[in-house]
């Protein structure tokens, strides 16, 4: 459980397990055992644990042209330059497309 406020320190003689292990929908999103659930201060976000090595992968790709674009910077490009250069943009929306047109995919069988 997490809480970025008030939480009930002791659930004593007032509160019983409903379940273990199963899955269950938080603000519209399904959590399913095995998930990752990182949180702080700027939200929450959960990776399925079927994605978990992709989208580990594709964070450290993110992190390595972060990098580069910070160290074209420093060397007189523009943000936008240092950006296109290294296809920042690009990290992310080609799995994002890739992964519409997988699901779609899955859809339609």
């Amino acid at each position: 459980m997490w809480s970025s406020g008030r939480f009930m320190r002791t659930g004593k003689d007032r509160v019983r397990v409903a379940a273990v292990q199963q899955p269950l929908t938080v603000d519209g999103v399904t959590i399913r055992p095995g998930d990752l659930v990182c949180g702080d201060e700027d939200g929450v976000v959960v990776v399925p644990a079927d994605r978990a090595g992709e989208v580990a992968d594709l964070a450290a790709r993110i992190d390595a042209a972060e990098d580069a674009i910070v160290a074209a910077v420093r060397s007189g490009l523009t943000l936008t330059e240092a950006r296109a250069a290294h296809g920042y943009h690009a990290l992310q929306t080609a799995r994002t497309t890739a992964a519409r047109t997988s699901a779609a995919q899955e859809a339609t069988r």
